[in-house]
């Protein structure tokens, strides 16, 4: 069985306490806040027995509402973004806010800068929200349901939602992960893995442009263990359309089911990490625009490229595109997804 702590992580900017859980199981710790639901550290032995800290994050609670980053962050109500801050659903035009440019980008003022009520439940982290009608634009209340486990090396986050009329809904967390330690610069050298044939290519503004396109022959083929910089700065179209990896990856198999999505390896540290989803699609992100962001714990910089995200999810603006996997939830049924963050050492 697992344990689970909890301590003060100072008030919000407007007088609310923030708590942060940790939750261990022995050999990995991590630390979550009731703040935006946010991975605030991941802690696993390296190869030396030594806690690695593998997970992006700030020391302060005004760090985390000063960043743009959404560095650990859990996000909702829609997942990556919504071409122009608009879209239909059952024939009624709905308006968003536009954070990104011309488009929407992970709910607007999301769920990443909510605090959430936290729940102590058999040594899981039991975080709720209630998202109203209206909420950044979106239809319908949302009641949301995001638990957090710790068991065999394995980070387990289950997601549940129901909707009071239909609306749309992607939850996903967007960690920024570096197997090196979170302060150990860029993650080039790292070896990362896809479970994906094919992604979605995008426009010069991150928006998928519809088709589907095989990683065959491409610097997008990670199927196989690949140094994460061995092609970011490739003169490749859909590589300089974004300065880097920030796209879908169509993860092989059938949605719904649990099943390998990722695998991340750091040869220095020997950390290991696989991901496992039941979501149709992973955004593989290179931490492209990180420059810029508060200083992380311990006061370290995190610069470019100084961290890598995977995003399961739906596809960034599935529903511009009715032959996707949909993120519409329907009044009275239930949204549930589960991802897995599992941690080894190889020696």
């Amino acid at each position: 069985m697992g344990m689970l702590r909890q301590q003060a992580f100072g008030k919000t900017a407007d007088g609310q306490q923030v708590t942060r859980f940790l939750l261990s199981d022995g050999t990995v710790t991590a630390a979550i806040l009731d703040f935006g639901g946010t991975v605030q550290s991941v802690l696993v032995p390296n190869r030396q027995g030594t806690p690695t800290d593998v997970a992006l994050g700030y020391d302060t609670i005004a760090d985390y509402e000063r960043q743009d980053k959404f560095l650990g962050a859990l996000i909702g109500r829609c997942a990556n973004r919504i071409a122009r801050g608009t879209f239909s659903l059952d024939g009624k035009a709905y308006s968003l806010r536009c954070n990104d440019g011309r488009n929407h980008l992970h709910g607007g003022h999301g769920f990443d800068k909510r605090l959430w009520q936290a729940d102590v439940q058999d040594d899981q982290l039991v975080l709720t929200l209630e998202s109203d009608d209206g909420d950044e634009g979106y239809p319908g209340a949302l009641s949301v349901q995001v638990t957090y486990a710790l068991q065999n090396g394995a980070l387990s986050i289950n997601y549940e939602a129901r909707a009071a009329a239909d609306t749309l809904c992607n939850l996903t967390n967007h960690t920024y992960w570096n197997l090196a330690g979170h302060d150990a610069g860029t993650v080039g050298g790292q070896l990362i893995s896809l479970c994906a044939d094919a992604f979605t290519p995008v426009d010069a503004e991150a928006i998928p442009t519809g088709a589907l396109s095989a990683v065959e022959g491409t610097p997008f083929d990670l199927r196989c263990p690949t140094p994460i910089g061995l092609h970011w700065d490739d003169a490749a179209e859909q590589l300089t359309n974004v300065g880097g990896y920030d796209h879908n990856f169509i993860v092989n198999g059938a949605a719904g089911g649990l099943r390998a999505a990722a695998a991340a390896h750091c040869e220095q540290t020997g950390i290991r990490m696989e991901v496992e989803t039941t979501m149709p699609g992973l955004q593989f992100y290179t931490g492209n625009a990180l420059a810029g962001a508060p200083l992380g714990k311990g006061g370290c910089t995190y610069g470019r490229r100084h961290g890598f995200c995977l995003e399961t999810q739906f596809y960034p603006d599935a529903i511009h595109h009715p032959r996707w996997p949909q993120p519409i939830l329907r009044a009275g049924e239930a949204y549930r997804q589960q991802t897995v963050y599992r941690f080894s050492v190889h020696r």
